[in-house]
């Protein structure tokens, strides 16, 4: 089977490279000098010549703050080329597998996990521009899997664990916001789990309603790692582990101001997930672990 990664020099694409070496599939991985993806023509010519049947989306417009100021940028990348890549796995009968985020529940009110099917409610231009991309598919229809992710991070890119690592190695003191909370997605987690789908994509029973706008969440799952945490208590780890001695101290989201509202609680429910694929999802302790040992 041939399945095409997207973003694929991106945390998530460069973990997908990782977990698929051994695949009896054929792997094409992707980035914007292979294909633009924000080129219709371009999508739609590369997944027929190629015979794709699985398209794996890791490609996103993903700097929040950015985005406030670029919205018609992220939407090009986050919701129209999202369009695209549906349209062309809607005619070649292939599935898309695409990554989404938490910050399409935005400021959701309470302190109860995220479950697939809450109300969403973005409230910035990241939020939004990556709920079009989802309602996109959905009103597409092609067969697509949507997989919500948070706090992403990994052995590659720019990311918090890595930023947080360089700041503690040269800083005495740093403050940290502690009134926003989630739980941190290794990347390489994700891979695998995107990996198990894929292999459930192949057995005959599988199923995969097309839906409509009205049904996006029927095909969505969300994903992260296990326990809940504040980015304060994530960089005291970070700093722990890393083996650095900065004083890390907590401090108020007002402290750091910023065009966007960034969720508070941003917890998300993995039942649903565990239960499809039948698995158990590491602790983010246990993961950090991991990652910094490979870094």
């Amino acid at each position: 089977m041939n399945i095409l990664v997207t973003g694929a020099n991106g945390q998530l694409g460069n973990e997908m490279r990782i977990v698929s070496k051994n695949s009896s599939d054929r792997y094409i991985f992707t980035d914007v000098e292979e294909l633009d993806i924000t080129n219709y023509d371009a999508v739609i010519g590369f997944v027929k010549a190629n015979d794709i049947k699985v398209v794996v989306n890791c490609a996103a417009y993903t700097n929040v703050d950015k985005a406030e100021d670029n919205e018609t940028t992220a939407e090009l990348l986050n919701a129209q080329a999202v369009e695209y890549l549906a349209k062309a796995c809607k005619d070649n009968d292939a599935t898309l597998i695409h990554i989404s985020t938490d910050y399409v529940f935005g400021g959701s009110e309470g302190n109860t996990p995220r479950k697939e099917d809450e109300p969403v409610n973005p409230t910035g231009a990241y939020g939004r521009t990556k709920l079009h991309g989802e309602q996109a598919i959905a009103k597409v229809g092609c067969k697509h899997l949507i997989i919500r992710t948070s706090w992403l991070y990994s052995e590659f890119g720019n990311n918090f664990v890595k930023t947080m690592r360089k700041l503690t190695a040269e800083r005495d003191s740093l403050k940290v916001v502690f009134d926003q909370v989630g739980t941190p997605t290794y990347a390489l987690d994700l891979a695998k789990t995107i990996m198990l789908f894929i292999e459930k994509l192949k057995t005959a029973n599988c199923q995969l309603p097309t839906g409509n706008c009205q049904l996006v969440t029927a095909n969505c799952y969300n994903f992260s790692n296990e326990g809940v945490i504040s980015w304060y208590d994530f960089a005291k780890e970070i700093c722990e582990l890393s083996g650095n001695t900065c004083d890390i101290q907590p401090c108020h989201s007002d402290e750091f101001p910023s065009k966007v509202k960034r969720p508070s609680y941003s917890v998300l429910d993995k039942t649903k997930i565990k239960n499809k694929l039948n698995i158990t999802i590491p602790h983010w302790k246990e993961s950090l672990k991991k990652c910094i040992n490979n870094l």
